[in-house]
């Protein structure tokens, strides 16, 4: 068992949980997204697709197909610096916002 502990935002599992899951029926989706929270440093993350799809026990289609959902929805930044290159995603909060 992992010594890591995780803290989320009460936001992520009392409405995007419900949003994703039983609104836009995209369980992967919120999958993808704990995945890229719990693997993210400074709310950043350097993953592939097959990366993403062994950690959640999805398949890497479904893992592209998450993505795709995330970034639609506005949760979700991607950046590939080359063709070769590991996809850089940037995990947005768009529920927090900034004072002032």
């Amino acid at each position: 068992m992992s010594g890591k502990q995780y803290a989320l935002d009460a936001y992520v599992l009392d409405t995007l949980m419900r949003d994703l899951v039983g609104h836009d029926r995209r369980t992967s989706a919120f999958l993808v997204y704990l995945s890229l929270y719990a693997s993210s440093e400074a709310g950043f993350a350097r993953i592939s697709h097959a990366q993403l799809a062994e950690r959640t026990g999805l398949s890497k289609r479904s893992a592209q197909d998450a993505v795709s959902h995330l970034i639609d929805r506005g949760l979700l930044r991607a950046e590939k610096s080359g063709a070769t290159e590991v996809t850089r995603y940037q995990l947005l909060s768009p529920w927090r916002r900034p004072a002032g």
